[in-house]
């Protein structure tokens, strides 16, 4: 165990239990209050896999349960109170009925005696540090170093969740540490990080947190983003926009399908998120995991290059990303080089400008080129900006303006 880089696994395996986010490669540190201490990039914390004993509300019919929630949790946002103490969550298009005492679909959002609360704000599973690159973000600012936080769950049950770890656990199986919006932000302003992001598990179910650290970012002249399944409903949505420089969204497929049987869920609220964000003018990319056999036919990856640019247009960036086995769908190979290279060229014969093969390191197309005269704009490998030929947004060689948000 004298390689450094064997000392850091098993120093990671030994605080997670193998177990969260074993996936990511980062590093977890112990000492939450000196943790980010000279952390450079692709370093991070995690919180151990482990119950809470955050108990739910089965004897919540008292008005003790409901102060004793009232005072350790946060009242959510956009949710209606209906008879019988229901309540309807109005955030995401689950749109979940949920009864005194339970939880909606996510896992973190609980009914006390008809009050809806977030049983994760302040609650953080994570928070590493990375290249903005990694989200993926390559139009926004390349290069910098972006503080991600995230916390337990999710609004969507992915077969083939990469974060599964965190994203498919409840608040009550991970041992979090709790940070207040303010120390979020004076972290990323001590470690030099340009931006705030919200990733790995799915944002939207951490809403108020999200966007308190957001609004407090703005404030502190930091940039915002976050990378979402594109589930939320249209009103907290683009309230939230307001708040936020950029967004990440995975279009996980083209068909209905694929959304229920795989991710339970359904495309068309996502497709809508997309024109909402459009709509709002905030700086938007695309992931789409090309799986084999679920979502890489070709016929497919044309209607939806042909949807992102009558939709959205044709210079929204769109990142072809490479599918490894994992989680509950193991069973299929990783996704074949040659397949993602064929989908990036249907994409690019469809008309779209700027399409990206994200997961091959090393690969020419996770570059960015200029549309007008085909000249390699910012040079990168993996998630890192090797060299940048651009001047104001402009290429160089011939002038093309470039979409996305640029020194």
């Amino acid at each position: 165990m004298n390689n450094p880089e064997n000392r850091r696994e098993f120093i990671k395996k030994a605080i997670t239990g193998g177990v969260a986010l074993a996936s990511l490669g980062c590093l977890p540190l112990t000492g939450i209050n000196t943790m980010l201490s000279g952390v450079h990039a692709c370093q991070a914390t995690a919180f151990a896999a482990h119950p809470r004993g955050v108990s739910g509300l089965s004897s919540a019919s008292n008005t003790s349960a409901k102060h004793s929630l009232a005072k350790r949790h946060t009242e959510a946002r956009h949710y209606t109170r209906l008879e019988r103490n229901r309540v309807r969550c109005d955030l995401c298009h689950h749109r979940c009925i949920i009864a005194n005492g339970d939880r909606g679909f996510c896992r973190v959002r609980q009914n006390a005696l008809g009050r809806l609360y977030s049983l994760v704000y302040g609650s953080v599973a994570g928070i590493q540090i990375d290249p903005i690159e990694k989200e993926p973000m390559h139009h926004m600012f390349p290069g910098h170093h972006n503080l991600c936080v995230f916390t337990a769950s999710c609004n969507f049950r992915c077969r083939h969740c990469h974060n599964w770890q965190t994203s498919q656990r409840g608040p009550d199986e991970v041992r979090p540490q709790e940070f207040s919006p303010r120390e979020i932000v004076n972290m990323a302003k001590r470690q030099g990080t340009r931006s705030i992001s919200h990733s790995i598990n799915e944002p939207t179910i951490f809403y108020e947190y999200m966007y308190d650290i957001s609004r407090e970012a703005k404030g502190q002249g930091l940039y915002t983003l976050f990378h979402t399944n594109g589930y939320m409903r249209e009103k907290p949505l683009r309230e939230l926009l307001q708040h936020m420089d950029g967004v990440t969204v995975d279009l996980k497929a083209f068909t209905d399908d694929f959304y229920r049987q795989v991710s339970s869920a359904s495309l068309e609220p996502v497709l809508q998120t997309l024109k909402v964000i459009r709509e709002e003018r905030v700086h938007l990319e695309i992931v789409y995991l090309v799986i084999p056999t679920l979502n890489d036919d070709p016929e497919e990856i044309r209607n939806m290059a042909e949807w992102v640019r009558d939709e959205l247009g044709p210079e929204i960036p769109v990142h072809l990303n490479r599918f490894s086995p994992t989680y509950k769908l193991t069973t299929l190979p990783p996704t074949p080089v040659e397949t993602l290279e064929k989908a990036a060229k249907t994409a690019r014969d469809a008309g779209l400008k700027f399409v990206y093969v994200g997961n091959v390191p090393g690969h020419r197309l996770n570059s960015t080129f200029c549309p007008g005269c085909e000249e390699r704009l910012i040079h990168r490998t993996h998630f890192y900006v090797q060299r940048k030929e651009m001047k104001n947004g402009r290429c160089q060689s011939c002038g093309y303006e470039i979409y996305g948000l640029w020194v």
